[in-house]
């Protein structure tokens, strides 16, 4: 034998601990939309993102793992726990949570992911990644996101702080209308 064939039936630790990454990024995103109580879905949430970023740590895409962190377990989350807490939404259980369409939600939600994992399988059904330390592209990414994608990572936070704001007014009961 001249060169050395990947095997599919014998996984490396990084293929073991990048499926478990997967399965707990799955099941928590599960936990995520199914759970009653608001604030319990944006910690699940918490946990499907750090999971997500294990992910990105395990192929070596260490900047993208730590602007996951940074950016949604951070910020996103934290702004959506603090829009919570100030517009007197909800925190325990819920009845008001449940629309009754789980049913058509889980045929829609299965069908989704059965879509874009056959065009995920499709489009990278030849493509290798070198798995190398060292060898990531983070300084190409880092490039191209302050050079190309400033503007709109900044409007993004413009436009989540005036949700916030619109979500706090909104809430206000002492505010009358003229």
């Amino acid at each position: 034998m001249t060169g050395a064939v990947p095997s599919y039936l014998s996984p490396t630790g990084q293929e073991i601990v990048f499926l478990l990454l997967g399965a707990v990024t799955v099941g928590s995103a599960l936990l995520v939309v199914t759970t009653r109580q608001l604030v319990h879905a944006a910690l699940w949430l918490v946990v499907c993102f750090g999971a997500l970023a294990g992910c990105y740590l395990v192929l070596t895409a260490e900047f993208v793992a730590w602007v996951q962190v940074l950016i949604y377990v951070g910020a996103v989350v934290a702004l959506l726990l603090f829009g919570i807490m100030l517009t007197r939404a909800p925190i325990g259980r819920s009845a008001d949570l449940d629309s009754g369409n789980r049913v058509v939600a889980a045929i829609v939600a299965l069908a989704t992911a059965a879509v874009l994992v056959t065009v995920v399988i499709d489009g990278f059904r030849t493509a290798y990644a070198d798995l190398t330390p060292g060898r990531g592209a983070a300084s190409e990414v880092g490039s191209s996101l302050f050079r190309n994608w400033v503007l709109p990572f900044e409007a993004l936070s413009v436009l989540l702080l005036a949700a916030l704001i619109g979500a706090i007014v909104l809430s206000r009961t002492d505010i009358r209308g003229r």
